[in-house]
């Protein structure tokens, strides 16, 4: 019994890293911003600044989460399909990753901020695009994140779990923009966002089949 709790609270915490990082890896304003004040002030500031989009992240997740529990006996009566829309949704987002070009809007920032500015101003501007939330939706149906059975506990942890994926990613990508500052440039701006894309293309394709097998009638 204690095998199969701990294996299920495993289970919560990875899909919950899982979609933090899903969340945050894309380059949009919120990951230039970083990007920007990682390259021209310093680690530790863009690391600041991913901390408060985190953050916001976090917030939006619970609101989801509670959103989505209204209507979560119709999100398991149709978890295949909603799973197989949830791959699609995700497939289109990582084809707009690969496609799009983030070092047209890479320009150097004209203010400089402490470290505590740098957490609440990528809060605010984070906070300030609740379509996220379509994302958030998309995700906790394409991971099966959200059950009837879970528990007060399991939530908690899930929720953690996207918290600590978000801050793991800003870790990450600030350390190594950090690390490559001196030779990185637009281009690798470009080669990191389709590489992401096609992460993103990859996962989501493999969603796409496990669903239809599991609509398939034969399965």
């Amino acid at each position: 019994m204690f095998f199969i709790y701990f294996c299920t609270m495993i289970d919560v915490i990875y899909k919950g890293i899982l979609i933090g990082v899903l969340v945050s890896a894309p380059l949009g304003p919120i990951g230039l911003l970083c990007i920007q004040r990682t390259l021209y002030k310093g680690r530790w500031h863009g690391f600041c600044s991913g901390i408060g989009a985190a953050c916001s992240d976090f917030l939006y997740a619970m609101i989801t989460g509670m959103g989505m529990g209204i209507v979560i006996t119709f999100i398991e009566d149709n978890q295949a399909i909603l799973q197989l829309a949830g791959s699609v949704l995700l497939m289109i987002f990582g084809i707009y990753i690969y496609r799009s070009d983030p070092s047209k809007s890479f320009r150097k920032p004209k203010h400089t901020y402490s470290y505590s500015q740098d957490i609440l101003s990528a809060f605010v501007l984070t906070l300030s695009n609740p379509l996220i939330i379509f994302l958030f939706i998309a995700l906790f149906a394409r991971f099966n994140f959200i059950s009837l059975e879970d528990k007060v506990g399991s939530i908690v942890l899930g929720m953690a779990g996207v918290l600590a994926g978000a801050l793991a990613w800003w870790f990450a990508i600030t350390s190594v923009i950090a690390r490559l500052s001196k030779v990185f440039n637009e281009r690798g701006l470009l080669i990191m966002n389709r590489t992401l894309g096609i992460i993103v293309l990859l996962l989501s394709l493999f969603g796409i089949l496990l669903s239809l097998w599991e609509l398939c009638p034969y399965a």
